[in-house]
């Protein structure tokens, strides 16, 4: 497995998706320079008057609730519609649901246009399943494998791959499961990182659509990885901001397989 998620990192540095992104005010610059290090193309367009229109010339769409007003919420569900028509995938991050009404309400139309993928923490998917989760906004009280029985009851229920980031990240879709140990506690110090892992997904996605679980798997890894090397060499959240940029930019396969710490349950448990 590892090769092949090397192989997916590769795959966006050769082929540079183009990904679409409405996302929150918070990360939008973050996010972008993260897809550009990885090898992606950002595009950041929520206007109704282009937005079919953008989502039919990028490779994928990303939507990201973290801002929400009723026009943004009209360009999310205007975008989700197309990338059904279309065919083309499309990733749901459900940034702080189960915080307010305005957000349950909002998730629930959108996961009627089927995402491709959804990148929550495990609050932001228990509160998708209804499984009682409890919310602090965008921050989880609840551990990653604490949500794994809400995403799968999520993935039986929408078809998606469902992904809880947290301290294991848990990547599930039907009976397969990968779990990610990479990562540092410092990453929580940098704000957006989980909106740009969704970004990430978007790109590893674009690039093979027909196996969006292993993709998915693939981003986390990178970044967990990235971020893990990033934080040895940083003093705090503002110099691991600009280290993992750069990690994420010229990261190499010998430092990938080095640190990475990925397991997979097919029905029987292998470690890789």
């Amino acid at each position: 497995m590892r090769e092949s998620l090397w192989k997916s990192v590769l795959s966006v540095r050769q082929n540079s998706p183009l990904v679409h992104n409405i996302t929150n005010y918070v990360v939008m610059n973050n996010t972008a320079n993260a897809l550009l290090a990885v090898g992606a193309s950002p595009i950041m367009a929520h206007a109704h008057p282009e937005i079919e229109e953008m989502v039919s010339i990028c490779g994928v769409t990303v939507i990201n609730i973290g801002t929400l007003d009723e026009y943004w919420i009209e360009s999310m569900y205007k975008a989700a519609a197309k990338a059904q028509e279309l065919g083309k995938p499309w990733i749901l991050d459900p940034v702080g649901a189960g915080a307010s009404n305005l957000r349950n309400t909002t998730v629930a139309q959108l996961l009627k246009y089927k995402p491709t993928v959804i990148r929550g923490n495990a609050s932001e998917i228990m509160a998708l399943a209804n499984a009682g989760g409890k919310t602090k906004g965008v921050d989880s009280l609840h551990q990653s494998t604490e949500a794994i029985d809400a995403a799968k009851w999520l993935n039986e229920n929408t078809g998606t791959v469902v992904c809880i980031s947290g301290a294991t990240d848990v990547v599930i879709f039907g009976n397969q499961k990968i779990l990610i140990d990479n990562g540092h506690v410092m990453m929580t110090k940098v704000t957006g990182l989980g909106c740009t892992a969704t970004s990430l997904i978007g790109a590893f996605v674009a690039g093979q659509p027909e196996n969006a679980f292993e993709a998915t798997a693939a981003a986390m890894a990178l970044l967990g990885v990235a971020g893990e090397i990033a934080t040895a060499q940083s003093n705090g959240p503002g110099s691991l901001q600009m280290n993992l940029l750069d990690k994420l930019y010229n990261i190499t396969e010998e430092e990938f397989n080095k640190h990475i710490k990925v397991s997979q349950e097919n029905g029987k448990t292998v470690s890789i």
